[in-house]
């Protein structure tokens, strides 16, 4: 009687499997947990790892960066068409600011077209693993640009911060940001080691109001962006000392967990 009692108890437990599968949410975000994680302790016996895989950083102009995975994933961002770097990304995310940061009609060989804006009011909600890269996204209001319907001067959730997670990096690129992150923001967005930044200090944000959110967020390296309008020493020097500054004449940055500086640096990539 008890055999049979058990038999039945793994048969409804089999059933239920599929079921409570579904509940579970489809992924994780490492860089989330790592952020909200308590400080590990480092035992004494540790032994070095193997090295860490790098990620390749390329600044191809405007807003677009394009980021290479050791996985061979290549993924652009704010990506029009209009900067190109190489073979065909195979992941783009886009903006709406305006048409230098998307395009209605990408190169149909790219698989997976992301964009940073929602349909029918609703906010992007993006949250899926493609190779060896977890993406997701973290939406914020954005402003209205002539051609826009008449309506409040801002568009609730038309922008996305998104936020790449690969070979233990938390990669985050802040889009066409137009104003101040809330504690929210910062909670959803989690630890980033690296962050794209804006700093154009018009068409986006002030100068002011980005430094501050760069500042914030305390990544260990700073990518600038958008920068065609801005002495870039005007942002370095509200940024703050606690930032190194290198300026480099390559225009690609390769980069792991263990080769991120250890103290903030700004990196200026000027071989576009």
């Amino acid at each position: 009687m008890f055999r049979l009692l058990l038999t039945a108890f793994a048969f409804l437990g089999w059933l239920a499997t599929p079921a409570l599968a579904q509940q579970q949410p489809p992924q994780r975000s490492e860089c989330l947990a790592m952020a909200n994680a308590a400080p590990r302790a480092m035992p004494v016996a540790f032994q070095q790892a193997a090295a860490a895989a790098e990620v390749e950083i390329t600044y191809a102009g405007h807003s677009t960066y394009f980021i290479d995975t050791p996985g061979g994933v290549r993924i652009a961002t704010d990506y029009s068409g209009a900067y190109q770097v190489g073979r065909l990304p195979d992941v783009v995310t886009m903006n709406r600011a305006h048409s230098t940061h998307f395009s209605l009609n990408p190169d149909k060989r790219i698989p997976h077209v992301l964009h940073g804006w929602g349909e029918d009011g609703k906010p992007a909600l993006v949250s899926e693993r493609i190779g060896d890269t977890f993406i997701r996204n973290v939406t914020t209001d954005i402003r209205r640009y002539f051609g826009d319907d008449s309506g409040t001067d801002m568009i609730r959730d038309g922008n996305s911060i998104f936020i790449f997670e690969v070979a233990g990096l938390c990669i985050g690129h802040l889009g066409h940001l137009h104003h101040k992150l809330d504690d929210s923001h910062f909670a959803q967005i989690g630890r980033l080691d690296i962050v794209m930044v804006p700093i154009d200090g018009t068409y986006t944000m002030s100068l002011d109001g980005v430094s501050e959110i760069t500042k914030r967020l305390r990544a260990s390296v700073v990518l600038p962006m958008h920068r065609f309008a801005t002495p870039l020493d005007e942002f370095m020097r509200l940024i703050g000392q606690q930032f190194e500054i290198d300026r480099r004449t390559e225009r690609s940055l390769r980069i792991s967990r263990d080769t991120l500086p250890t103290t903030p640096t700004v990196i200026i990539l000027d071989g576009v």
